[in-house]
């Protein structure tokens, strides 16, 4: 609520809305964008619905006290009653309780049957398993309590969060009508009004054509008719043609033809999500879907909502402590915002408090606030603080600069040998192209569009594709890689998909065979999972040209790999590779075209400010259906990963239990055992044979396997939707980027995911390792790569793309000042090759930028400095602020301050009032 404002985001809403008031009257409703904050349209009403199943609002205060002094809690320890009190009187003062579930006995004592009229019908499928999960539930539920209440901390009369089985099947059966649906057939049921429906699954044939067409044949010969209803219509009609079967795709369904023409049906929007046969007296109705035909099914595609605007006011993200750098002072510490109140011009102005070496202190107007950045630089050790008044803050910037100079004209040199090279062009997608992307499962995000709209015009292009894709853990990078290979097998050309890992070959491998089966595409996989002989005839297959694309390890750039016609190659994870193979890599970028992935997120400023230089394309939105993933840090204890695993497997997924070490990660595999009897525990880890892990790897992705105990090979790429649980022993000993990409190998799917970074007991953290958790905690937002808390994992990111030496400088300066200098560079250096200043003619393919630099620019001083770019500054001589009763939370206040500083015209004053009115109100 702001002042005469309030917001509402309802659940289950699509916009939020703002309630403007005068006085206690509702003078108006609009809806507003999330990302914006700008109002759109005028509404009448709403509805808003309670954001929580728990309502201590209807218990009374009275009645809560009571209950609450029932409770016995002598069997408890002093810490556990202490506990108890202070959330006591925490929930009587009527505050909000994180884990306010655990007292939800106090304030929810029925179900939502008890609100249905006795004459509804209640609908139960599969009652046999809703009541098997009910009493699974029941009986854990009853060992934690028991085991909470032998420790001391849980009184033995605490109202249980849970209602009993029995009360909910006791409230079903009074109602009047009952119906209950189950897959089993009638005669194993006692019921003797069952229904039995004629419909049946059909088979699946997960690619397998000659089996599927062998059965819609029979079906044909019996008068049994046929529909398949599929993303890749035109493909499937082509493939019953080859096999003799006739097929028709008719653009309106009036009638369905005779046996044994069969009709394909193109699907549209969610599609159809499985099959079925209809078997009515002597006449059958078969109904494929993608999922039976090719083992993938499209999942409905849901209405996209804007994605909140990446803010450009870092000021909104950083707090009192954090390091900031000033661009003509150097690097301080932010200390808060504060008045000076000695000058009566400047009564009610606040300034930023920025520390220094030897405590100086620099008081910075908030309207100089595009002077000031967030410091960014790996985290593992601080910044040292400059001293005012000396020349040592100018000296950093000049060698800073001096090195981007030198970096940019490396990075020219290269782009420009690459123009002069002649490539294969492409040609535009075809129809099979088309319907390949029309079949993917999910809905692609505007990131991914453009991206591959990039990749395709660089493959359509005659200069050979240089491109590095950049894109969180999750967020659809293979599906770019998959699409441009297709391309390039379209035209003839084969495709060699370069992974740092034979287990994610073998993920990459199972991807495009699945995604590739409706075409007659041949994909083969290289690595050390497969024999001797088999790796021959991959080989023998690359030099014939029969294999179109080959997926595989650094094997793949060995000499004795001989391609008939090599047209793109993907890597994956380039970093990852040994610096033969980079070279390798490096002369192959020379002739065919290269499309590089990573998932080290790359920050959108470098992208930026290499533009021109190296072909970037970043991924920043998650797919539309992910959940962030809910992280907690907690001790190592039996209990919790008993819930957790448990928890897990009763939604039919399965969980990650990582422990980093090797020699007795069999032993820590045989205490999960015992501490959950009921599931099935495997073991993967890089040491063991190759057949082996693959058959773990597979047996894992299939889901014989409830819980994998593992090391980090885990890490790179493994894609399995169903896991969503990540537990990781001894989380303290990893760093902040591995964790992260460790916690990205869950919530691939619209599921909640969760982990859990387990610390030993009793065990003081070092202070690193305790930064490094509270980050994991603090960015539990998706694609919280941009916050602070992932600041290290991009530098790391930008030190890969631009070299060790550069991340010196990074430091030195900060991150935001690194590429504003680089930007600059590489702007200047263009602009003098643009107007061909060239003294000598490059020799064949070679073009040496260096030439253009003015004497002395890469040796010595810099011809340049970063001069700042302000605007004049008019002083009035009147107060000019955002006052603290107009916008009381300070990081909004700051974001507001800076944008202000930021506006370039009388247009955008304007366009500012206006949003500042209709978000906070009438203007001061």
């Amino acid at each position: 609520r702001r002042g005469g404002i309030i917001d509402i985001f309802p659940i289950g809403a699509d916009y939020p809305a703002r309630i403007e008031l005068w006085g206690n009257e509702v003078d108006s409703i609009r809806q507003f964008d999330p990302s914006s904050q700008r109002s759109t349209d005028m509404i009448d009403s709403f509805h808003v619905i309670p954001a929580d199943e728990i309502l201590p609002g209807l218990t009374s205060f009275e009645e809560l006290d009571r209950m609450m002094a029932s409770i016995d809690v002598t069997n408890c320890t002093e810490q556990a009653r202490d506990r108890l009190r202070e959330e006591f009187d925490q929930l009587l003062d009527g505050q909000q309780l994180d884990d306010l579930g655990f007292y939800a006995g106090f304030f929810n004592r029925g179900s939502l049957l008890d609100y249905f009229p006795k004459d509804g019908l209640v609908v139960m499928y599969r009652p046999s398993e809703i009541a098997g999960a009910a009493w699974d539930l029941e009986e854990r539920t009853h060992q934690l309590r028991e085991t909470k209440e032998q420790r001391g901390e849980l009184p033995a009369n605490f109202p249980s969060s849970h209602l009993l089985w029995q009360d909910i099947n006791h409230a079903i059966e009074s109602f009047d009508k009952v119906l209950e649906v189950t897959p089993w057939g009638a005669e194993e049921l006692d019921y003797h009004d069952a229904i039995v429906l004629p419909f049946s699954s059909p088979p699946s044939y997960f690619g397998k054509l000659e089996g599927f067409v062998d059965d819609v044949r029979e079906l044909g010969k019996d008068s049994h008719r046929v529909v398949a209803v599929t993303n890749h219509a035109r493909r499937l009609i082509e493939i019953l043609a080859d096999y003799g079967v006739g097929a028709t795709l008719p653009d309106e369904l009036e009638a369905l033809p005779e046996p044994p023409i069969v009709t394909v049906l193109q699907s549209e929007a969610g599609g159809l999500n499985e099959g079925f046969v209809l078997s009515l007296e002597n006449q059958k109705l078969a109904v494929y879907s993608d999922l039976e035909i090719f083992g993938v099914a499209k999942q409905r595609r849901t209405r996209r909502r804007s994605t909140a605007a990446m803010r450009d006011a870092f000021l909104a993200e950083i707090s009192p402590g954090d390091y900031v750098v000033h661009v003509e002072h150097g690097i301080g510490r932010f200390m808060g915002v504060g008045h000076m109140a000695k000058d009566e011009e400047k009564k009610g102005a606040e300034y930023l408090i920025l520390q220094y070496a030897q405590s100086d202190k620099l008081y910075v107007p908030l309207d100089h606030l595009d002077r000031v950045t967030g410091y960014v630089a790996p985290l593992d050790r601080a910044p040292n603080l400059t001293r005012l008044g000396t020349q040592e803050w100018k000296r950093a910037k000049e060698r800073a600069e001096h090195s981007t100079r030198e970096m940019a004209a490396e990075l020219l040199t290269l782009y420009a040998s690459r123009e002069l090279v002649e490539g294969h062009a492409f040609k535009p997608d075809s129809v099979w192209q088309n319907e390949l992307e029309e079949s993917f499962p999910f809905e692609e995000t505007a990131d991914q569009l453009s991206t591959l709209a990039e990749v395709k015009a660089d493959m359509e292009g005659t200069k050979p594709m240089d491109r590095l894709v950049c894109g969180d853990v999750g967020y659809g990078k293979t599906e770019i890689a998959l699409r441009a290979a297709f391309k390039a097998v379209m035209d003839g050309k084969q495709v060699a998909v370069l992974v740092p890992t034979t287990v994610l070959a073998q993920q990459h491998y199972a991807t495009f065979s699945q995604r590739l089966s409706a075409y007659p595409t041949t994909v083969e996989v290289l690595s050390r999972f497969r024999t001797d002989k088999e790796q021959q005839e991959v080989l023998e297959g690359l030099a014939s040209g029969r294999v179109d694309i080959v997926i595989g390890t650094h094997r793949l750039i060995q000499k004795d790999v001989k391609f008939k016609d090599l047209g793109l190659v993907v890597v994956d994870e380039e970093q990852r590779f040994g610096v033969a193979h980079k070279e390798r890599l490096k002369q192959m970028r020379q002739e065919v075209d290269v499309l590089t992935l990573t998932a080290t997120p790359i920050p959108r400023t470098l992208h930026m400010s290499m533009a021109g230089v190296r072909d970037m394309s970043t991924i920043d939105t998650p797919p539309e259906e992910r959940l962030p993933i809910k992280t907690y840090v907690s001790e190592f204890s039996d209990e919790l990963i008993r819930e957790a695993i448990l928890r897990e497997l009763d939604r039919q997924g399965q969980v990650y239990f990582l422990h980093n070490r090797v020699h007795n990660i069999d032993y820590m595999a045989q205490y999960v055992n015992r501490l959950v009897p009921e599931a099935e525990i495997g073991v993967a880890h890089g040491q063991m044979a190759e057949g082996e892990l693959e058959q773990v790897m597979l047996d894992f992705a299939s889901g014989k396997m409830d819980v994998l105990v593992c090391t980090t090979i885990i890490e790179s790429g493994l894609d399995i939707p169903n896991v969503n649980t990540l537990i990781v022993n001894r989380a303290d000993s990893f760093g902040l980027a591995q964790l992260y990409q460790l916690r990205g190998r869950v919530g691939r799917s619209a599921r909640r995911a969760y982990a859990y970074l387990l610390i030993p007991p009793a065990k003081g953290l070092t202070e690193p390792a305790e930064k490094r958790l509270k980050a994991m905690l603090a960015a539990t937002e998706l694609g919280a790569g941009f916050r602070i808390a992932m600041k290290d994992l991009e530098i790391r990111g930008a030190g890969n793309i631009l070299g060790a030496e550069q991340s010196g400088q990074i430091h030195a300066v900060g991150f935001d000042l690194y590429t504003r200098l680089l930007s600059n560079a590489v702007e200047e250096l263009r602009a003098m090759r643009d107007n061909g200043r060239t003294p000598g003619q490059p020799g064949e393919n070679e073009v040496d930028i260096s030439q253009l630099l003015p004497e002395g620019s890469l040796s010595g001083q810099p011809s340049t400095v970063l001069e700042p770019e302000y605007g004049a500054v008019v002083e009035l001589g009147i107060p000019a602020s955002v006052p603290e009763d107009y916008i009381d939370d300070l990081s909004t206040r700051l974001g507001i301050y800076q944008r202000l500083v930021q506006l370039k015209d009388v247009e955008q004053v304007g366009d500012m009032e206006d949003e500042l009115r209709d978000r906070f109100g009438p203007v001061p």
